[in-house]
């Protein structure tokens, strides 16, 4: 193999693999926007953008183990039985692979479920697919902090 032959194959490497890294950055780029677009739903209670983020089978786990289908995520927030009147995502990180990412984060908020004031401070892991040309929020589960 000449010296041509063996620069070219280094230049299509090289090409390839920065094509992978760039597509990974922007599907990792997108599921950040869907988590921000998630997060300012929850907050506004949007059951439309609440609907359209969410998948029809997914698993909402709460810190304190109740896990709840996606009518049920839905209906608590919109009717203020859960009510984020802040929230804050830190230390987060986006892990894709094929059409599931992973997200964790630590979230840090104030609420106001049933009138009732109090402050959360959870790690949570993500679950999104992308389904039908957008990320889903598949699963989520929450632990307390201390």
């Amino acid at each position: 193999m000449n010296m041509l032959n063996i620069r070219t194959c280094l230049l299509a490497a090289f090409v390839l693999i920065g094509a992978a890294v760039f597509a990974q950055s922007k599907q990792e780029a997108a599921v950040a926007d869907a988590v921000q677009q998630l997060r300012k739903a929850m907050l506004d209670s949007d059951s439309a953008a609440l609907a359209k983020l969410t998948a029809e089978k997914l698993s909402y786990g709460h810190s304190g183990g109740l896990i709840e289908n996606k009518q049920e995520f839905i209906q608590k927030l919109v009717s203020g039985r859960s009510d984020f009147v802040t929230m804050d995502l830190t230390d987060q990180t986006v892990s894709v692979s094929g059409d599931v990412a992973l997200v964790r984060h630590t979230l840090k908020g104030s609420i106001n479920d049933g009138g009732k004031p109090g402050d959360v401070h959870l790690k949570v892991l993500l679950v999104w697919q992308n389904q039908k040309g957008g990320w889903k929020l598949l699963a989520r589960q929450a632990i307390k902090q201390p």
